[in-house]
């Protein structure tokens, strides 16, 4: 009897994308793409996810990169700008879930810095009775420990919750590890899903 619903963040209830930052720093195409394959990478920032704290990150990659010191910086203060809004439909979702007082929950790979940063913006995770950060725990999906604390961290029997993410190996790790779990593609699949599991 799934009871609870589990979201990850980024790409299932707000957008992300480095690109959304850069392009803003960054007039000339190739050197945007450039830039986003070997300096400001997602592999590079996944180091972050995973707990590594930004006063290591940036004045390494500045030493690497003295030409976009500037640029890595913005990395670093202007986060938030890598988050233009909502994915559609996602927040009416929770929103609805709530009013049913369905138990909210959420595992996301995100800094502990950044999720510092953007967590206040958002008055949606005022919905949540918990979030699992990877960043402030140094686990990161798809590891199965993350799924582990979370059923621990949130009270869930195996099979209790619905884990919810656009990354499918996530989503295959999540229904390993004690989780029913949704390969997110977008809000109205998943309202399909939700409604033929009673939760909607």
């Amino acid at each position: 009897m799934i009871r609870a619903v589990v979201f990850d963040v980024g790409r299932v209830l707000v957008q992300w994308e480095l690109r959304t930052l850069f392009e803003k720093l960054i007039d000339d195409e190739s050197e945007l793409d450039w830039f986003l394959q070997n300096v400001v990478t997602p592999e590079w920032h996944f180091q972050h996810d995973a707990g590594r704290p930004l006063a290591e990150m940036v004045p390494e990659r500045q030493a690497q990169f003295p030409d976009y010191a500037a640029h890595i910086d913005a990395y670093a203060t202007r986060f938030n700008e890598t988050i233009p809004g909502p994915v559609a439909g996602s927040y009416e979702i929770v929103e609805e879930l709530a009013r049913r007082d369905v138990p909210l929950f959420a595992i996301t790979n995100f800094g502990a810095e950044f999720w510092a940063m953007f967590r206040p913006t958002q008055p949606i995770f005022n919905h949540f009775r918990d979030i699992v950060v990877s960043g402030e725990e140094r686990l990161v999906k798809p590891d199965a420990e993350i799924y582990q604390l979370a059923l621990r961290r949130f009270g869930l029997a195996e099979g209790e919750g619905l884990f919810i993410d656009d990354n499918l190996p996530n989503v295959e790790a999540a229904r390993a590890n004690g989780f029913h779990a949704h390969h997110f593609i977008d809000a109205p699949t998943l309202r399909v899903e939700l409604a033929a599991l009673g939760l909607l």
